[in-house]
């Protein structure tokens, strides 16, 4: 039995200087609800213990304190208002009311709407404490997601059509939210020892099952150059650039590089154009793949032995020669058997080996 001679945080770092690690790296994602689940199946007696005995190179993600004014019952420091919508075995956060829908122009926003002091509200001084707890795992600070924020605060719909009819309150909000997310990101970089950060998380989903959400003019009118700074500041401190976008996304996936994306999660492979043979191809030399478990049938509805043959072939295809960090491509969701999750990160212990 082969036997590991690197830390997870070790392993990603490898991974992340397109070096093959001893084995490929195993990441973690899913519901409040699958962790217990997966921990009370384990018998694990915390999530350390459970990401030890599955061999889990789980990145964990450090961040400031909210220490501002207390909010209102399910609402957040912008004033979206929030409700969680139960889908029978669990339940999501969905966003129900947000405070820009009734305007019709910029003036009336400018006017109407006094941005929150984000900022201000936040204590950095805990950052590096946190991380040091978690010594010899990958650690992550989260970027951005400004659009998805936009939706919340203006409504899903109308956030959608000012893409194409108010083009100028769509600049305006998404450089008044990226500017506080800089910020926000900034502050807990600096607020960490050089070398604490593997990665900074940046998204915005943009994809769907068969092909882009929005265009691609309006990704990369609106949206790319925001990610160049966030990536450009990711890599002043020494960090890689994460992206995160679900879907159909391959028609922009050489703006991301060029936008100075490291990695792209997750790898929906099931979606139009994203098939694993084709990325790792075009895009191998460039990007480092994390994810692409199939979490739409064969993890939730599959068997163990299907599972492993997606691992196995997940392995093949994206770890080629290394540039490859195994997971879910979403949240593991409650409807799945625990059966299979461990048969995903059992198989990738075993088959992941260089």
């Amino acid at each position: 039995m082969k036997r590991e001679t690197m830390t997870p945080k070790e392993r990603w770092q490898a991974v992340l200087r397109r070096e093959k690690p001893d084995r490929v790296p195993m990441d973690y994602q899913g519901t409040a609800e699958v962790l217990q689940k997966f921990l009370k199946h384990a018998g694990a007696s915390d999530e350390r213990a459970l990401w030890e005995k599955y061999h889990i190179d789980k990145k964990i993600c450090i961040g400031p304190r909210y220490v501002g004014p207390a909010l209102p019952d399910n609402q957040d420091p912008y004033g979206c208002r929030f409700r969680d919508v139960a889908y029978g075995s669990g339940s999501y956060r969905e966003c129900v009311a947000g405070p820009l829908g009734p305007f019709e122009t910029l003036d009336e926003l400018r006017e109407g709407y006094q941005w929150p002091d984000i900022v201000g509200t936040l204590d950095f001084s805990g950052c590096q404490a946190a991380a040091d707890q978690w010594a010899g795992y990958p650690i992550e600070v989260f970027g951005s997601e400004p659009f998805l924020c936009y939706k919340y605060m203006r409504g899903e719909e109308r956030a959608f059509m000012d893409l194409a009819l108010n083009p100028d309150i769509i600049d305006f909000c998404l450089g008044k939210l990226y500017d506080i997310r800089h910020e926000v990101t900034r502050r807990t970089l600096e607020a960490l020892k050089p070398g604490t950060v593997d990665m900074v998380i940046i998204a915005e989903d943009m994809g769907a099952q068969a092909g882009l959400m929005y265009s691609p003019e309006h990704i990369r009118r609106f949206f790319v150059p925001h990610f160049k700074r966030m990536t450009d500041l990711a890599h002043e401190h020494g960090a890689c650039a994460f992206h995160h976008s679900d879907g159909a996304i391959r028609p922009i996936i050489q703006d991301l590089i060029d936008a100075g994306f490291d990695i792209l999660n997750p790898v929906q492979h099931r979606c139009t154009g994203m098939e694993r043979d084709g990325l790792k191809r075009d895009f191998g030399e460039d990007l480092v793949f994390h994810g692409a478990v199939e979490n739409q049938e064969i993890l939730p509805f599959g068997t163990p032995a299907q599972v492993r043959q997606e691992v196995i072939e997940n392995i093949r295809i994206l770890g080629a020669g290394g540039g490859y960090i195994l997971g879910p491509c979403h949240n593991l969701q409650p409807v799945g058997p625990v059966e299979n999750i461990v048969a995903m990160y059992e198989t990738g212990y075993e088959e992941g080996w260089y």
